[in-house]
């Protein structure tokens, strides 16, 4: 499943990502921010059940701003997952 996700509080604007049906991370692709770190963690988390990305990722904050690039991913991809699950259901 792909998924954007356009992002608030944060230098980068949007995030463009793919799951698998089983929740694993398979792309992840910043637009905006600082480049080299944004790649880093794209790389990171890919392989790794959005459930864990979650867990390591959300409520992390950059300088005096309440967010970060890394806990927008985990908001993310936790609308994601509920999206998925949303669409099992129905």
């Amino acid at each position: 499943m792909k998924y954007t996700y356009y992002t608030q509080g944060t230098c980068s604007s949007q995030i463009d990502m793919e799951l698998d049906e089983q929740g694993t991370i398979q792309d992840v692709q910043f637009y905006g921010g600082c480049h080299g770190n944004l790649q880093g963690i794209s790389t990171l988390v890919r392989g790794m059940k959005a459930a864990e990305a979650i867990a390591k990722l959300q409520g992390i904050r950059c300088g005096y701003k309440n967010t970060s690039c890394p806990d927008q991913l985990a908001t993310a991809l936790q609308q994601a997952m509920d999206t998925m699950n949303q669409s099992s259901n129905n």
